[in-house]
């Protein structure tokens, strides 16, 4: 299944970059290139107040289709673990521990508007990496290769909207835990 996973997920990289590659200038509107950093953490889907506290980093390559639309493989990076003296103290020994290289493709819907543009994202992917959740009714310690649904919302600010500030999460259905990040991002254009 994890082979599966990452072979489904490479191949719908290099679909997004064939079909964008092989189509002329009228049908991509901008490329771009965008870098974010920010808090990032992760905390089991179960029912607990445990969570972990650590760093994010993520790149993505931006196709904008039209002026509410863009297409984003992405690569990133979240390192979280829990700190156990911030649990509750019927919730010792729970983790959401969360260290992976990520890889994957979403889409952004984005509302038009000057300065301050809202957005969504969702897409699919895969994390490489060590994830450990334990709780009450889980248990789970996985290493290697997970499939993962990210799920963004955010702002793009200023005239050209290269500011970023946004809030991302990783759903990890394999290991019952939710990985996020708040970023700020900071876009390049190349055309």
């Amino acid at each position: 299944m994890k082979k599966i996973t990452f072979l489904l997920s490479t191949i719908l990289l290099v679909a997004f970059h064939t079909t964008f590659a092989q189509q002329n200038d009228v049908s991509i509107k901008k490329q771009a290139i965008k870098a974010a950093i920010g808090v990032g953490g992760s905390a089991p889907i179960d029912d607990v107040e445990t969570f972990s506290n650590g760093f994010s980093a993520q790149a993505e390559y931006i196709y904008q289709v039209n002026s509410w639309l863009d297409i984003r493989p992405y690569a990133g990076v979240i390192f979280a673990n829990t700190d156990e003296k911030d649990n509750e103290p019927n919730e010792m020994g729970f983790k959401s521990d969360f260290n992976a290289f990520m890889i994957g493709g979403k889409v952004r819907l984005r509302a038009p508007i000057p300065w301050v543009a809202p957005y969504i994202e969702i897409g699919a992917g895969t994390s490489a990496g060590e994830f450990e959740t334990i709780t009450s009714t889980i248990n789970i310690k996985e290493n290697g290769l997970l499939f993962h649904i990210p799920i963004s919302a955010g702002l793009q600010l200023g005239p050209k909207h290269n500011i970023d500030l946004g809030l991302t999460y990783f759903v990890h259905p394999g290991a019952e835990q939710v990985s996020g990040a708040a970023v700020i991002g900071v876009s390049f254009p190349l055309n």
